[in-house]
């Protein structure tokens, strides 16, 4: 077993901000960064990349104001933390903000 982790990309519809729904929503997109999300457990036998298809409605989303994407995937080993968590450690000393854990159905 190993966890399978799913890393997005994130955009903001800038434009959407004033827009009061009505009409063509103006679009100015802007990267705003990702997140990580953590399947634990993971058969390595699995075929991986259809499970990350399945996963897709838990993680992505795409309307007028945000957009989120998957762009990769990685199998690490079960205790793998992102670089959001190690820095909260070492600076917080603690996870207070873990990534998000994604359970198959």
């Amino acid at each position: 077993m190993a966890m399978l982790v799913i890393q997005t990309q994130v955009y903001e519809n800038y434009g959407a901000h004033a827009w009061e729904g009505e009409g063509e929503c103006p679009q100015y997109w802007k990267p705003k960064g990702g997140s990580e999300y953590k399947v634990p457990g993971v058969d390595l036998n699995a075929d991986l990349t259809a499970l990350v298809d399945t996963l897709r409605p838990q993680v992505e989303a795409d309307d007028h104001y945000w957009r989120e994407y998957i762009i990769s995937w990685s199998v690490e080993a079960d205790d793998y933390l992102s670089q959001f968590e190690r820095d909260q450690l070492k600076w917080d000393g603690e996870i207070s903000h873990p990534d998000k854990v994604l359970q198959v159905a």
